[in-house]
């Protein structure tokens, strides 16, 4: 009776010394397995932090559930890099690209040639293709952006 009470004493102190070792391998060398469940688990935080009502724009400060925000300074900003593109800055890209596309394809390097040519032809239609895809016309630079 005696020997098999030490007999499982010591099997319960055989597990939890496995037991023990395998907690202080995940901190220091966690395999793929246990990698991937703790990337899951900051995953899941992550969204639980990121849908919850504390974040959304219905805090203080805000007027019929939209957050106030002024975006002049991003209007600002926004106009002056396409005055540069626009303006003599962007020529010189178009033309600098556009010899080194004819330089790269003079010297076979046809990858090269293409990727400079992609980089002319947009500093080109650069306007007409912000026109298209963008609301510009509410990116006023007087800094009356809109809320």
């Amino acid at each position: 009776m005696v020997t098999k009470i030490r007999s499982i004493i010591a099997k319960a102190h055989e597990v939890t010394v496995d037991v023990a070792r395998k907690a202080s391998l995940i901190g220091t060398t966690p395999t793929e397995k246990q990698a991937q469940m703790i990337l899951f688990s900051a995953g899941i935080v992550c969204l639980a932090i990121a849908l919850s009502h504390d974040a959304m724009a219905n805090g203080v400060g805000a007027q019929n559930g939209k957050a106030g925000f002024d975006d002049a300074r991003i209007a600002n900003a926004t106009q002056t890099v396409m005055r540069f593109l626009e303006g003599s800055f962007g020529a010189l890209i178009m033309a600098a690209s556009g010899i080194g596309a004819i330089m790269s394809a003079a010297f076979g390097q046809y990858k090269m040639a293409l990727s400079c040519m992609v980089v002319a032809v947009g500093a080109f239609i650069l306007r007409s293709m912000m026109n298209t895809f963008f609301n510009i016309q509410s990116l006023q630079s007087d800094g009356s952006g809109t809320n």
